[in-house]
């Protein structure tokens, strides 16, 4: 099969209800019988679960600030190599990158000659939505939006003057999601709630089955199977130092405290060696003899009194940080080797092995967002930050200077003691 259906569903802005549309269509197909592949646009890490729970497996992350374009493509064609229909689903705006549209989702609809899925909020709106629409049409020969599916459409009369803007502009209408509050997805302070069990997944799927196009959608995105040739190249801490062969590594991972991880990252670490998971809240002790051990992020914060119970585990992780063990920890998993993270009504006692205290009160609480880049042992990486607790007392010295996504210098640091490399900067590993 040459041609499969494959889209990038696009938003105007934030807000507009991408994910909720992005979920329902994988639903939706995979209701039908089709074999879902789910991609979502940025460093992301939480919509991808929600694609995950939707289509029974892992969705991948294409960022165009991160990595490369002949990066992306190849990631692309590796995942998509086995799917009926991909769905992309992007990120804030159509064209909002870190540097006017560069890294947006528009960029990675061009390198991937992606069809663009237009989601617009008809919140309180009708005909003025043309000009919106047309704009968005127009701005870029680069990109094809075939086709727009509203959002918060209050009746039939509303949704009969939004056919008419789409009739005008010459752009198709899709269908349309009705105004209902049970398919709003509750939110938590570092993005969309994903700790709670969603009832509301199946009522969201009929609602698809009842008002979207879904075979007409198909039909307008049908694309060549992408056939990009070539090695992905990838570049990941230690990476040198562990020649692929029988390493033994093992990754925290679970539901919640450690569960920031990209799918591209295991499947790297895979051709290393054997990867094994382990969850940090049940204690038992890591072995010593690991090649490399990966404390990604999550929300530690959320469950400080389990980990501090899991002694054996927290005094395995210090011993072996301690005889020279290869480590990378990525913000969460920063947090846990530090001396303590401090909360309102005191401090819980963590790994201990970084000589510093995280606070997560509110009196030091500050949102730390956006793309990072910074250069060891001469070799350049990028990746992302986003949190809200801080260092306080002793503040770390970083190893190098670390820069945004312009090249303007950033406080954040970049630790590097013994084997271990820890920051708050969730590095992206694919050049």
């Amino acid at each position: 099969m040459n041609q499969i259906p494959q889209f990038l569903i696009a938003a105007p802005s934030s807000g507009t209800g991408k994910t909720t549309i992005a979920r329902g269509l994988m639903g939706l197909l995979k209701r039908h019988g089709y074999h879902v592949q789910p991609f979502k646009c940025g460093p992301d890490y939480i919509d991808t679960k929600f694609h995950a729970s939707m289509c029974g497996q892992p969705s991948v992350n294409l960022d165009a600030f991160m990595a490369s374009e002949h990066h992306l493509q190849e990631v692309y064609t590796h995942y998509s190599k086995n799917a009926e229909v991909c769905v992309v689903e992007g990120m804030m705006g159509l064209f909002d990158g870190y540097d006017r549209d560069k890294g947006s989702c528009s960029e990675v609809a061009r390198i991937l000659s992606l069809p663009i899925i237009l989601v617009v909020d008809a919140k309180s709106a009708a005909y003025s939505l043309a000009p919106l629409l047309k704009g968005f049409l127009q701005f870029s020969d680069q990109i094809r939006v075939v086709g727009v599916i509203f959002n918060r459409v209050g009746s039939p009369r509303h949704m009969s003057l939004l056919r008419q803007v789409c009739d005008d502009v010459r752009v198709e209408c899709l269908g349309f999601l009705p105004t209902n509050k049970e398919l709003v997805q509750t939110s938590r302070y570092l993005g969309l709630d994903f700790s709670q069990e969603d009832h509301s997944t199946e009522l969201l799927v009929d609602e698809m089955e009842k008002h979207i196009e879904w075979q007409r959608l198909l039909e307008l995105t049908m694309t060549e199977r992408p056939e990009w040739m070539g090695n992905s190249l990838f570049r990941f801490p230690f990476a040198e130092r562990l020649k692929p062969a029988d390493n033994k590594i093992w990754v925290a991972r679970n539901e919640e405290s450690f569960s920031f991880i990209y799918q591209e990252h295991l499947d790297i670490l895979r051709r290393y060696g054997e990867v094994r998971f382990f969850n940090p809240e049940e204690n038992q002790p890591i072995p010593l003899d690991l090649d490399l051990l990966y404390l990604p992020g999550g929300y530690p914060e959320k469950h400080l009194d389990t980990l501090f119970a899991a002694n054996q585990t927290r005094q395995s992780l210090l011993e072996f940080a301690e005889l020279g063990g290869n480590v990378i920890a990525e913000c969460g998993g920063m947090m846990y080797l530090c001396q303590s993270i401090v909360h309102e009504n005191g401090e819980v006692q963590m790994v201990g092995f970084l000589p510093y205290k995280v606070s997560i009160r509110q009196k030091e609480r500050k949102m730390s967002l956006g793309y990072r880049q910074l250069t060891i042992d001469g070799k350049r990486l990028h990746g992302h930050e986003f949190h809200y607790s801080q260092f306080i007392g002793d503040i770390p010295t970083s190893a190098v200077q670390v820069y945004n996504a312009k090249g303007d210098s950033v406080s954040s640091p970049f630790i590097k003691k013994k084997n271990v490399w820890a920051s708050y900067t969730h590095l992206y590993w694919g050049l």
